[in-house]
């Protein structure tokens, strides 16, 4: 893996707890990557709904068209 060493400053409670871990650096990168993926995540979701919500629109709006069209001609 290739690696880079940083400083970083954090609260104190927090700085206890990681001295608790015997692998520190691994533990605050997987907990970057999980922040990072539930961010991706949120993301997705809500151009997902926007998506669906725009369809949705749409598919009104054809409805809306064929109930006019649907009693002509009969």
């Amino acid at each position: 893996m290739n690696t880079q060493h940083i400083n970083i400053t954090m609260p104190k409670n927090l700085i206890a707890y990681l001295k608790t871990k015997p692998n520190k650096s691994a533990f605050i990168a997987e907990a970057v990557r999980e922040k990072l993926m539930a961010e991706e995540r949120r993301r997705k979701e809500m151009a997902l709904a926007k998506s669906y919500r725009d369809a949705a629109g749409e598919n009104m709006e054809l409805m809306e068209d064929w109930d006019a069209l649907s009693g002509e001609g009969l």
